[in-house]
């Protein structure tokens, strides 16, 4: 399995899109419809309408494009109202290993002020 770096951003494509798209149509994509620059150190997630199968595009001097299907079951697509939701490669790994990161609650970060 491969890792992507916690430095890049991940932006994820709320819409089912034609999965017959390739690396220049999901760039275009991805410049028109999401507003952002394809050549940016971020990884753009995609999905088709059955959800079993995942296209990640990102520019490593030169686009890479990855495909991820599933047989069995579906990915489960963050539930949000927002056209363009942005995660971090941890969210996106849990995504791409079956979590719901919609259902996950993290404990709140707290800033103490003394240490005893």
């Amino acid at each position: 399995m491969f890792r992507l770096g916690a430095d890049l951003k991940v932006y994820l494509h709320r819409e089912p899109i034609d999965f017959r798209a390739g690396i220049n149509s999901l760039a275009v994509l991805v410049q028109e419809t999401m507003a952002l620059d394809p050549f940016a150190p971020a990884v753009f997630a995609f999905c088709n309408r059955r959800r079993d199968r995942m296209k990640l595009l990102f520019d490593r001097s030169g686009f890479v494009l990855i495909l991820k299907r599933l047989t069995e079951d579906k990915f489960r697509w963050p539930r949000r109202e927002m056209p363009v939701v942005t995660l971090t490669t941890e969210q996106l790994h849990w995504i791409l290993d079956g979590i719901d990161i919609d259902a996950m609650i993290r404990h709140p970060v707290r800033q103490y002020q003394i240490a005893g």
